[in-house]
């Protein structure tokens, strides 16, 4: 397994934003999916991760460097394949992004995610992620939970 710099204009990464969009499309109405576009996942003070097996795409997730809240990277369009959930990747993803961030001395990741997304807050909660209220250009939503963690500079 290997993560890389995944061009979000891709192959590859349309057919993993394709997916998690039918996913979260199921799950909550439009108004409140917070989706990262191509052009946001395309921006500079983006980094945008693929999961490889070989040549095979597993899974993605990115990180937003944002200023608008205080300066913190924002997690975003963590993503694994059906067929690949359950093995720890997305954990994988999330810990290189906070090395990307810590590397830039950010000591603060902060994410939104949605409160059916079981799975996703387990592993957040157990990396350390705590509950907050909305930040940055969110406002409460009934289907969103905040969350944040403090990194370690070193």
């Amino acid at each position: 397994m290997k993560i890389t710099p995944l061009d979000p204009s891709s192959k590859d990464a349309q057919e993993l934003l394709s997916l998690s969009d039918a996913y979260l499309a199921d799950l909550y109405p439009s108004e409140s999916n917070h989706l990262a576009s191509i052009a946001e996942l395309s921006d500079p003070a983006t980094v945008f991760l693929g999961m490889y097996d070989g040549e095979n795409i597993l899974g993605c997730g990115a990180v937003r460097v944002m200023d608008d809240d205080g300066q913190y990277g924002e997690l975003k369009r963590v993503f694994i394949k059906e067929a690949y959930r359950g093995q720890g990747l997305s954990k994988q993803i999330i810990i290189t992004l906070e090395r990307f961030l810590i590397d830039r001395s950010i000591a603060v990741m902060r994410l939104e995610t949605g409160i059916y997304q079981l799975e996703a807050l387990g592993l957040y909660k157990h990396l350390g992620y705590q509950i907050r209220g909305p930040y940055g250009i969110y406002a409460l939503d009934p289907f969103s939970i905040f969350m944040e963690k403090k990194l370690t500079i070193v």
